[in-house]
């Protein structure tokens, strides 16, 4: 076949995207504004329904969906701030599976706690194969100082959360809630701890937007599972806002979501109680800071990106069905394991591709991403598990104690898998893999 080049993971931008863009640039309103609002509404709509056509212009939706999902610059800063809004700090625990990257672990760290990490089940969940966290080491890490579990739904593959939430449940009596210091977020955190009642289930779905598992008979989407989610929205991403995330909670009792969006928007604008949207209205200069925090929100010209991404999300998470197909088809005749996207319980989001060549050490595996590059077919590997990077070796034990994240991870490549390839682009891809996989072995 004649040589193509295969980039890994492009954004998908149409003119669509474009022209909401121009539009915001035209608006004069280009950080936090309308744009912003209306995402968050939409997005609030899609996590209950899987609907990206709710009408959020109306009375009862905005009623309904507003305040329900706040939109900031990154999945790092929802997922930290997700537990900030839970309370999480120094003398806190906070499991994170050893096989995820680095902002599953780094969030709880700036919050001053300290991470447990988990090992994967070997060879990774028995129907999808998605590096899954051994639930009975789960169990068995959960201490009185435990607060919150990052799950992480890797590739856009939904875990097991009824299994995690049977374990917090069962470990509950270990948990005592925070008591507030009179301190307004502190107050908001010990009456959200105290009406949990348990270890907080804290979902990392930077890729999982619109994917969605059977949770107690009930199909749900992510976001609608895990007591407080993250979603990322970065530009290699299914969809995207260039740069930019989410964060969506469940609702809980006693606390209005109202109140918690509330603290969302505090959290992220310098602890400033008015925006510059509410600031426009006659003689509402005046504002408080409620508490020395961050900035981290997003601008409306990131939110054009998105709304306009969200009117084509449907048709793009199909196209990727399509090309895992195929993928699917060639692994499959190769002999090669690959994730399971979609089965009777789940349906993926459909963001990765992994594949792993069983058999095979790290040399042999980055042989064969070599291979490939030199037929123009860029892969990659995700991920390399947390207790091999510098920065969590120490604090870990180091990847001898996970035996299994590391034999996952050692053998495994990552396809590239993106809507901006065409079915011939697929077919090449499938082709040097035959290619490369013949003259490997």
């Amino acid at each position: 076949m004649e040589k193509r080049v295969i980039s890994f993971s492009p954004p998908d931008i149409s003119e669509l995207e474009i022209a909401e863009v121009n539009e915001a640039l035209r608006s004069g309103w280009i950080t936090t504004g309308p744009r912003t609002k209306m995402l968050e509404c939409r997005l609030a709509a899609y996590i209950e329904t899987g609907r990206t056509d709710v009408d959020c212009t109306t009375k009862e939706a905005i009623a309904k969906y507003s305040q329900k999902v706040v939109c900031l610059n990154s999945a790092t800063a929802a997922e930290e701030l997700n537990l900030r809004i839970l309370g999480v700090g120094p003398g806190d625990e906070v499991i994170v599976p050893a096989y995820t990257y680095t902002a599953s672990a780094s969030a709880a760290i700036h919050c001053g706690a300290t991470v447990k990490f988990v090992d994967i089940q070997k060879d990774g969940d028995p129907v999808t194969h998605m590096p899954e966290m051994d639930y009975a080491k789960l169990e068995k890490t959960i201490t009185e100082k435990t607060k919150a579990i990052i799950v992480v739904d890797l590739g856009g593959i939904v875990a097991d959360y009824e299994r995690i939430f049977e374990i917090v449940e069962k470990k509950k009596a270990l948990f005592t809630p925070m008591v507030s210091d009179g301190n307004p977020l502190n107050d908001l955190s010990a009456r959200i701890q105290k009406a949990i009642g348990r270890v907080a289930v804290v979902a990392d779905d930077a890729h999982s937007l619109g994917a969605s598992r059977m949770f107690k008979g009930e199909k749900k989407y992510c976001g609608a599972i895990a007591d407080f989610t993250s979603f990322s929205f970065h530009a290699v991403k299914n969809f995207t806002t260039a740069e930019g995330g989410a964060s969506a909670w469940l609702e809980i009792s006693g606390v209005e979501d109202k109140e918690i969006y509330k603290f969302f928007q505090l959290l992220s604008l310098h602890g400033q109680n008015k925006d510059a949207l509410a600031k426009t209205k006659i003689g509402a200069w005046e504002y408080d800071i409620i508490g020395p925090w961050y900035k981290c929100n997003m601008t409306d010209i990131m939110a054009a990106i998105g709304l306009r991404q969200l009117d084509r999300y449907e048709g793009m998470l199909d196209r990727r069905v399509e090309m895992m197909k195929r993928y699917d088809e060639t692994c499959d005749g190769l002999g090669i394991k690959h994730l399971v996207h979609h089965t009777d319980f789940m349906d993926s989001s459909n963001h990765l591709y992994l594949i792993r060549v069983l058999g095979i050490d790290e040399e042999q595996r980055n042989v064969i991403i070599e291979k490939m590059a030199e037929r123009g077919v860029a892969t990659n590997v995700h991920y390399k598990p947390l207790p091999m990077m510098t920065a969590y070796r120490e604090s870990s034990g180091g990847i001898e104690l996970y035996g299994n994240s590391y034999d996952y991870y050692k053998n495994l490549i990552t396809l590239p898998l993106h809507t901006k390839l065409t079915d011939e682009d697929i077919e090449y891809v499938c082709e040097m893999l035959k290619e490369v996989m013949k003259e490997f072995n």
